[in-house]
């Protein structure tokens, strides 16, 4: 994991220095500054480090999709500050949410500022025509699959029963179409095949469903110190994850859920209710067997340290504490 640790900021140090590059904060300063504050703020980088990784396993060279990788990087940024305001959520990685800083009005210029950037600085990516129209026309529809994600997440929080096979299609759309679109334009942008562009998109796409898997167990488990937020949001905010689906179908009852106010001693009684259930350790194991999958879609691609890295990745996202 050290070396898997050193790699990735390896690569996040490039798209760091690209994005201070491509998004710089110009007039009218406070926009770009509003813009900027999560991603400045650090995060993991996983999306666009997955990017370069891919591009490196199909045998590309990784500086030529750098713009590509900050691409995918600003549409997380930009999913995150309209999450926060749906949510109401006051603090985002350890600093106050951007509609808390600058107003809701504010971070939704921001976001979309972002949004508009990405695809600008996507098309900064050295390729050719017909390789930079498809990934524009493959962003295009991950952007529009994500908002259908939201969109459902808040319609599931509305409803009495949602099923396991709903949620995963919400969480896919939501979360893990962006990792499935960082392996494809990676490896299209230099050149991969027909099968390797298939074979990454399908593994960031099912790893993405297990990091997801994975964020709704640290909700739950996570010191609010080490999340950057109050633990057990997701509780509070009455989301069906496959947590609560499955304990739900066991008949547990959790009296705090949906409900805006519970203090941590009911949070902390929860948390007890839903491990001695079961229900979290199953959410764990679906999500194990979802990155042997995402790794099964790897056998398309040769051999190579890009390749080993991706596995590596792969376990990191159900094995992060944070």
């Amino acid at each position: 994991m050290v070396i898997l640790d050193e790699e990735l900021r390896r690569r996040a140090g490039m798209i760091s220095r690209a994005i201070e590059e491509l998004l710089p904060v110009v007039h009218p300063r406070e926009l770009y500054s509003a813009g900027r504050h999560l991603v400045d703020a650090g995060g993991k980088r996983l999306r666009p480090c997955m990017l370069l990784l891919a591009a490196e396993a199909v045998g590309g060279d990784p500086k030529v999709v750098v713009p590509a990788a900050v691409s995918i990087e600003l549409v997380h940024n930009f999913t995150l500050i309209h999450d926060d305001i749906m949510d109401n959520a006051a603090t985002r990685r350890g600093r106050p949410a951007v509609h808390v800083k600058w107003d809701e009005a504010g971070a939704i210029l921001a976001g979309d500022t972002l949004y508009s950037k990405a695809f600008e600085i996507l098309t900064a990516s050295e390729a050719g025509a017909e390789d930079m129209v498809a990934s524009v026309k493959m962003l295009a529809r991950t952007c529009a699959a994500i908002c259908e994600g939201q969109w459902l997440d808040m319609e599931f929080e509305r409803r009495e029963e949602v099923t396991e096979a709903e949620y995963l299609e919400m969480v896919e759309k939501k979360t893990a179409v962006l990792y499935g679109a960082a392996g494809w334009i990676g490896s299209r942008l230099v050149g991969g095949s027909k099968e390797e562009v298939e074979g990454l998109e399908r593994f960031g796409r099912l790893v993405g469903i297990a990091f997801q898997i994975q964020d709704d167990v640290l909700d739950l488990t996570a010191p609010a110190e080490i999340l950057g937020k109050p633990r057990g949001g997701d509780l509070a905010e009455g989301k069906k994850t496959l947590i609560m689906i499955d304990a739900i179908s066991k008949g547990v009852d959790i009296p705090i859920f949906a409900k805006k106010n519970a203090t941590t001693e009911e949070i902390e009684a929860a948390l007890e209710a839903l491990r001695a259930s079961g229900s979290i350790d199953y959410a764990r194991k679906r999500a194990v067997r979802l990155v042997e999958e995402g790794k099964d879609a790897l056998a398309v691609i040769p051999d190579s340290e890009a390749k080993r890295l991706l596995m590596k990745l792969s376990d990191y996202m159900i094995s992060r504490s944070y």
